[in-house]
């Protein structure tokens, strides 16, 4: 898929590109005094703001649905900045671009649902305007990009991802886990889509989201989406998770912004590095090759002594010994025993497939007996 940049925006000399505002458009006043201040603060190159919420309880703020809208158009000719907003039916996307909004966002309750983005695909068909797509609330690359091939099926090439991270039960550091390697794969199937990372709602409080920001232009993102309220501790949604413009000034000033120019780098030092990281990855290739022998062998073993494939003894030890290692060779701990649990889950199936291989090969013996 060819994708074009929202408007040349992210063309733009200032970087990181951001997109900056409330999570909810709650009165005139308030997303006056904002964009008043987001303006004098950053300058950011679009603004956010929340019209319609989609809440989990039904009691929560809402959003002032079309009202909003009339106070984001006089906004957007107040202070000359564009604007954006959530859109998640074909309603919605008519009364947006009604009220001339420049950009729209797919949130991640709708991300998740392909009837939806295909009736907002269907609604936009013909039209050109940029839209901007956050993952689904859950892991699911695959619907990631199926919600960006539909809207470029409907001849909508100005497109961007949003990374909101994705939602996990239980107690978590942040409000939702960033598990980074998904919008690292969704760079290497789309590597012209712009990627904008939303360290919000990744973080849910406002102390980490210079960390997450952090991380995420490390990782080469195109942009950051920070909510930014003039009073978040009295904001109606999302209160713990937003600064004010002075303050998200001084988040974006402490950010170290990284060159990309080292993709192709020819520097002699960097090219040596890579060869031996090269020279190491074939070592482990070629050990983890002779470790599947070995599981073959075990499983012939197991299936002769008709031994179950998982015991759990040995598995433990496997986790206890593998920790220690790490810790003496100073490798994280966590980093090893993750490794440990994916070449169990590979033991296992290799086993199972040369335990079933020998009960078929003894079947069919008997048969021909």
């Amino acid at each position: 898929m060819d994708f074009h940049p929202l408007s040349s925006w992210f063309n733009t000399t200032v970087q990181p590109f951001l997109i900056a505002g409330p999570c909810g458009a709650e009165s005139f006043e308030q997303l006056d005094e904002t964009v008043r201040r987001l303006k004098t603060a950053v300058s950011p190159h679009l603004i956010r703001a929340g019209v319609w919420k989609p809440r989990t309880r039904p009691d929560s703020f809402e959003g002032r649905g079309e009202e909003a809208l009339k106070w984001l158009k006089e906004i957007r000719e107040r202070y000359q900045l564009p604007v954006t907003v959530e859109v998640a039916n074909p309603k919605h996307v008519e009364l947006a671009l009604r009220y001339g909004v420049d950009v729209l966002w797919i949130g991640a309750r709708t991300t998740v649902n392909p009837f939806s983005v295909q009736e907002i695909a269907n609604a936009l068909a013909g039209v050109s305007v940029p839209v901007m797509v956050k993952n689904p609330i859950h892991a699911d690359l695959q619907l990631w990009i199926g919600a960006i091939e539909r809207l470029h099926r409907a001849g909508i090439h100005q497109l961007a991802a949003i990374h909101r991270g994705f939602h996990r039960y239980g107690y978590s550091t942040y409000r939702n886990d960033p598990m980074w390697q998904l919008p690292i794969e969704l760079r290497t199937h789309l590597p012209t889509l712009p990627i904008v990372c939303d360290p919000s709602h990744i973080a849910g409080k406002r102390n980490l989201i210079a960390e997450i920001a952090q991380k995420s232009l490390d990782l080469g993102v195109d942009g950051l989406m920070i909510e930014s309220h003039c009073d978040p501790d009295h904001a109606l949604s999302d209160a713990t998770q937003q600064l004010t413009p002075e303050a998200l000034a001084t988040l974006l000033s402490q950010l170290v912004i990284r060159s990309n120019a080292g993709a192709n780098d020819s520097a002699d030092t960097l090219v040596e590095l890579r060869q031996a990281i090269d020279e190491i990855d074939m070592d482990i290739l070629r050990a983890l090759s002779k470790r599947q022998e070995v599981i073959e062998k075990i499983a012939e073993h197991k299936a002769r002594k008709q031994m179950t494939i998982f015991q759990l003894e040995r598995w433990q030890e496997i986790l206890r010994t593998r920790g220690q290692w790490a810790d003496q060779l100073g490798i994280s701990r966590t980093h090893v025993e993750r490794l440990c649990q994916f070449l169990h889950e590979e033991s296992i199936r290799l086993q199972n497939l040369s335990m079933n291989d020998q009960v078929d090969l003894q079947e069919g013996r008997r048969n021909n007996a």
